[in-house]
């Protein structure tokens, strides 16, 4: 496979990432991930989080309840060797809850920053950080 070709797999994984986690799909969400995957969300007032199940578990605890709507843009991906990428996203969501959730709305804009590991399932996110440029709540 090319490189142009290894980037496309890998933007496949990251659409994927984006619709399985806006439709709730937990099983199908933890397989974008290595099992080892690091997850950093310290930037949302959350916790770094050491593998995919876990990941799974703590965003389940956010969101489940919530409507969301993720979008991810302008991909930077670089293959650094046969079995590994770095990528940046530009990002946009959109997450609305029920009553009683701990926010009616928020809309916000940022980055993903990523790494990624070729494995003998594919390509997978071997660690991930959210930054934040702005957010609006309502």
């Amino acid at each position: 496979m090319t490189g142009s070709e290894e980037i496309e797999v890998i933007k496949q994984l990251k659409a994927r990432y984006f619709r399985l986690m806006d439709t709730k799909s937990w099983e199908g969400l933890a397989a974008v991930f290595t099992d080892d995957v690091l997850v950093d969300m310290t930037g949302e007032g959350g916790a770094v989080t050491q593998g995919a199940h876990e990941f799974v578990r703590v965003l389940r605890e956010h969101i489940e309840e919530a409507t969301t709507v993720h979008h991810g843009h302008t991909a930077e991906v670089e293959i650094t060797s046969a079995t590994t990428a770095n990528g940046v996203w530009a990002m946009e969501d959109r997450l609305w809850w029920s009553p009683g959730g701990p926010f009616r709305h928020l809309h916000g804009f940022g980055h993903y920053h990523e790494t990624y590991e070729k494995t003998a399932d594919g390509w997978r996110i071997k660690a991930m950080t959210l930054t934040r440029l702005h957010r609006i709540f309502d």
